[in-house]
């Protein structure tokens, strides 16, 4: 149970849920005058400036500048490699060195430099990174006895409480800013993709605070700053940060050697029932994740769950969004079960779900095509549900994929993803299949593909 693990967490990584009857209005004039000093002194010191290179490919034409050739020849001219550099902020979770900062600042990154608030300068690497919860695990070198932050359960952050974002904003410096979680389970919202679930804030969060701690005013790290909300490209008072339960799943996985996050795979599709599906559903008010389908494979399945059945809580907590289902089960973790409450026919009933990665199986028999055929290079796998996560399929996949398009099959229009279903009129069923119908189609033929939900037919010639 989610729970269990975490308390096990205690060991790595101290997390804390101070009670709220500590959580006081200053009792002297003296209290008021301090603010939020005794705060910001235990809390600074873990907050940390990262400073981040990487290696950018880019095409250089003599007409990209150009209102009209400038779109005619995009994509052409020359490849030419520059250094680009970000800043962004982070927070250390634990003596030995270990940092907590968001993927789009050290993603993908040569050279990683941390300086923390008393100057002290250390170099990084990135133990564990996921773009789509932008979150990042470092480790320091040689790094000991380090100020760091505890953990909260961010399951006990409540609207109003009063936080502190700390962080290193355009660059200037360290600095506070202060605020209150102004709302809790955002999801849908931050980020350049709009994925996620996120505590809101209006403490001022700006660029370059990416990464930085958001505290409450024990000075225990609730969330990790991540974006805002704005047309202006300065701070409107609508912040969203990672809560610090995902934070310590990732610490977890990283310290276990894992190198990307793995998240429990629900093997289901489904959406939020808003105000009109929830009449016809017979519900009194809008609520839970009503699945559309499900995997055969999917621990959902093995437990009684079908279409049209809805998600109502996960562990406890209620679940209206498929972010928020998605952020609960990762939260549980790998190898536990979590307590799902089904609403089917107006009953509900909890079950016990294994958090399971996505099986890989059937075989894929993963095969990458020799010189002897026309789409030399290639690969190509059999469809299973790990490798519909990979490559972000739908759910009813079947059939052989393209995992990798190669050097040649982009010219003839295939892409990376498209799902193959006949060569010259012979069904493809296996990726064993694909190179023996090329090589009987010899120098001419037509491929048919799924893409996106159409079927598409390639004539080549060579």
């Amino acid at each position: 149970m989610r729970k269990t693990l975490l308390a096990a967490l205690v060991l790595a990584l101290p997390m804390t849920q101070p009670a709220l009857a500590q959580m006081q209005v200053p009792a002297s004039q003296a209290e008021i005058s301090m603010g939020f000093t005794p705060v910001v002194e235990q809390s600074a010191p873990a907050v940390v400036n990262i400073y981040a290179k990487r290696i950018v490919s880019e095409r250089v034409s003599p007409f990209m500048n150009d209102p009209f050739f400038g779109s005619i020849f995009r994509g052409q001219g020359q490849v030419r490699q520059r250094v680009s550099n970000s800043l962004g902020s982070g927070v250390i979770l634990s003596g030995d060195g270990i940092v907590v900062s968001n993927y789009h600042v050290v993603g993908d990154a040569t050279e990683i430099r941390v300086v923390l608030r008393d100057r002290r300068e250390f170099n990084a690497t990135v133990l564990l990174a996921d773009e789509e919860s932008d979150l990042a695990i470092l480790q320091l070198d040689d790094a000991e006895n380090l100020p760091h932050l505890n953990l909260r359960d961010s399951d006990g952050v409540a609207v109003g409480e009063l936080v502190l974002a700390i962080g290193n904003p355009f660059g200037v410096g360290q600095t506070v800013s202060s605020g209150i979680v102004s709302g809790l389970a955002r999801s849908g919202v931050g980020g350049e993709g709009g994925r996620g679930y996120f505590l809101q804030t209006d403490a001022p969060i700006n660029p370059g605070n990416s990464g930085g701690a958001l505290v409450d005013i024990n000075g225990h790290l609730i969330g990790v700053n991540t974006s805002i909300l704005t047309r202006s490209g300065g701070s409107n008072g609508i912040g969203f940060a990672i809560p610090a339960n995902l934070v310590a799943r990732f610490v977890e996985q990283a310290r276990a050697g894992e190198t990307t996050f793995q998240r429990p795979w629900a093997g289901v599709t489904g959406q939020a029932v808003d105000f009109d599906m929830a009449g016809g559903l017979g519900l009194s008010i809008p609520e839970g994740v009503i699945l559309s389908s499900i995997h055969s494979e999917s621990p959902f399945a093995e437990v009684g769950f079908e279409p049209g059945d809805i998600v109502v809580a996960v562990d406890e907590q209620p679940v209206n969004t498929p972010q928020e289902m998605i952020f609960r089960m990762s939260v549980a973790g790998i190898g536990q079960k979590a307590a799902v409450t089904r609403l089917r026919d107006g009953t509900r009933e909890t079950f016990e779900v294994a958090m399971i990665t996505p099986p890989d199986r059937p075989a894929r028999d993963e095969a990458t095509l020799s010189r002897r055929v026309v789409l030399a290079g290639m690969t190509v796998a059999n469809v299973n549900p790990a490798v519909i996560s990979e490559m972000g399929l739908p759910l009813d996949a079947t059939g052989v994929v393209i995992m990798d398009a190669g050097p040649i099959a982009p010219r003839l229009g295939l892409q990376t993803g498209d799902i193959l279903l006949g060569i010259n009129g012979t069904q493809i069923t296996q990726s064993t299949e694909v190179e023996e119908a090329l090589r009987d189609a010899g120098r001419s033929g037509v491929i048919e593909v799924l893409r996106a939900g159409r079927r598409m037919a390639f004539r080549f010639r060579v």
